[in-house]
């Protein structure tokens, strides 16, 4: 009797996912994302799934004779080591089009919340003071312009919703994107242009060398002092702490952060503590429909393990 095989979990993921699994291998889960740890809980796993905590590196990748595939719950694949599983003859696959909707909803919505100051007015209506009605001076998106770093899946989707609120685009990628173009009248421009003009800047790159620190301070300081910030990407993308001082100074009128470049992030992060800051735990992707759309990463992770071709190979 042959056995099944046994796919590892490094987080919980929506129970459409692991029924799928289920019907064709064991599932267990981590115990911890700590890589010692993890070594020892692979010898027997033929498949991994991991959200967006911890690493699959190229010790883990030893430590599992039978694993023959990884899959990303989402999209960025930054803490997978690609190029030890191309090595091994691991397959890597991922969820790329699942939380694109509601990132991208996401996005428009923390815009929302900043331009009109909805936090900071619910905090002071809570201790009392009414009259921040006559001091609040909130912003219309109507008419500003857009600036999308990275116009891929989801900054696509972010332009399509900010054109229907009256918005004008620009966006900064290093490939030409003519579908947006066409249909929302984005411009293309280079990222230093990018930040001088826009009103609002939404991130949607990548995690890799090019784009570590790709806001840093003297990006930052090309930006208007009423511009908003959203990173709904990767911590790594932003200099925290040049970010901080641009908003504890007012040279930056707001940002909405949803990754962070260690996560979980402290208690104690700079951020938290400005009140001109919306800050969210790495969760802009998780509608309902997205979480279930991303754990049916597990059909992939079955295809491979049978021996079949993945419906979303990573390059």
């Amino acid at each position: 009797m042959n056995q099944r095989p046994k796919v590892l979990l490094y987080e919980p993921m929506h129970q459409k996912g692991i029924d799928y699994l289920k019907m064709y291998a064991d599932v267990l889960y981590a115990s911890s994302w700590d890589e010692d740890i993890l070594c020892q809980e692979v010898k027997d796993i033929s498949g991994i799934i991991i959200r967006a905590n911890g690493k699959v590196t190229t010790k883990i990748m030893d430590s599992a004779p039978k694993l023959k595939v990884i899959g990303r719950h989402g999209a960025g694949v930054d803490n997978i080591d690609l190029e030890a599983a191309k090595k091994r003859g691991i397959t890597v696959v991922n969820t790329p089009h699942a939380p694109a909707e509601a990132v991208a909803e996401h996005v428009i919505g923390v815009m929302v919340v900043l331009s009109k100051r909805i936090l900071e007015s619910d905090r002071a209506l809570r201790a009392g003071q009414w009259d921040v009605r006559y001091h609040f001076q909130a912003f219309e998106m109507k008419g500003k312009t857009l600036g999308i770093v990275g116009m891929g899946r989801i900054g696509s989707r972010v332009a399509e919703m900010a054109k229907a609120l009256g918005m004008e685009i620009l966006y900064y990628d290093v490939v030409v994107n003519p579908q947006v173009e066409g249909k929302y009248d984005a411009k293309k421009i280079e990222l230093e242009e990018l930040l001088k003009l826009s009103d609002y800047i939404t991130l949607h790159v990548p995690a890799t060398p090019e784009t570590k620190y790709l806001i840093n301070a003297e990006r930052l300081k090309l930006m208007k002092p009423t511009a908003i910030l959203v990173n709904a990407a990767r911590g790594s993308v932003v200099d925290t702490m040049a970010l901080y001082d641009a908003l504890k100074s007012g040279k930056l009128f707001g940002a909405a952060i949803d990754v962070f470049e260690k996560e979980p992030a402290p208690a104690d992060h700079p951020l938290f503590s400005l009140p001109n800051v919306v800050v969210t735990p790495h969760m802009a992707g998780h509608s309902d429909d997205a979480l279930i759309a991303m754990s049916m990463v597990a059909k992939d992770i079955i295809r491979v393990i049978q021996g079949q071709p993945p419906e979303y190979p990573v390059k």
